[in-house]
Parts: C-alpha cells; structure tokens; sequence
C-alpha cells in the first residue's frame, strides 16, 4: 500500500490556471463535489501550473480537476501532467473539463490528463466518476 492511499472523504483540488476569470462552473462543479461528501479545495482563479501544484501535495489530494474556458488548456495541462509525474503523484486523478473542444482530449489524455468533461456534463456523471477511479489509479498509465 503506498503513502497516498488512505480512507476516508476523498480530497479534491479544484483549479483555475491562467487568466480565465470566469469560475461559475468551477463553484458548480466545487459545490456539487462537496455536496456528495468529498473534501474539495477550490484554488480560486488566476492560478499557475505550480501554485496548483502546490495545492495538491499541501491537501495531499486524490483528485486534480482543472477548469478552463480560456483555451489555453493544453499547455496548463501539459505543464501539470510533468509537475505530477516529477512529484511522484502519478497516482492523482488528473481531471479536465469546461470549454475544451472534443479534438483536443486525446492529447490532454497524451499529458496525463485521464478523463475530459465538456459543457453540459451533469456533475451526477463527474461524482460518479471520481467514486469509481480516484484511489485506483492506475501509475502504469503515467
């Protein structure tokens, strides 16, 4: 068993990175995850790939999911997929969603990025999907 498995409410950091000021669906997508029993650290907006990152080794979090509308995803979620891997939390579930276009998930999934949700997702599909793979991440695929 490693050091990063553990019971209990499953902690989950919710991220803005960049200049993306719009963080509504962030809030959303925060309360509902909070509402369903996980422990949810919302980073606010204007965050950097490192201040993320530092989020997530602080709450020792299960769950990295990061909100972006600016189309400035791909390189914020390059840049974490290396901040994960050099921090030896390859077993984080690493989460995007908001206004990504559907050609650019294969690449996110590329940088580490494990599932992308697009507008409209239901936040009962996201809670589902964090019950079922956080903590079971599979490092292999890292």
């Amino acid at each position: 068993m490693d050091m990063h498995q553990r019971s209990g409410p499953l902690k989950v950091v919710v991220a803005k990175p960049g200049l993306d000021g719009h963080d509504r669906g962030a809030k959303v997508v925060a309360r509902a995850l909070r509402d369903s029993g996980m422990e949810v650290v919302y980073t606010g907006i204007y965050q950097t790939p490192n201040s993320i990152m530092r989020a997530v080794i602080q709450e020792d979090a299960d769950v990295l999911g990061l909100s972006s509308l600016s189309g400035a995803h791909l390189e914020y979620a390059m840049e974490l997929g290396e901040l994960l891997r050099a921090n030896d939390r390859t077993d984080v579930l690493f989460l995007a969603g908001g206004t990504i276009p559907p050609e650019d998930a294969q690449t996110l999934k590329s940088y580490g990025v494990h599932e992308v949700f697009g507008p409209g997702t239901p936040t009962s599909t996201l809670v589902s999907y964090i019950n079922e793979n956080a903590r079971n991440v599979d490092v292999r695929n890292s």
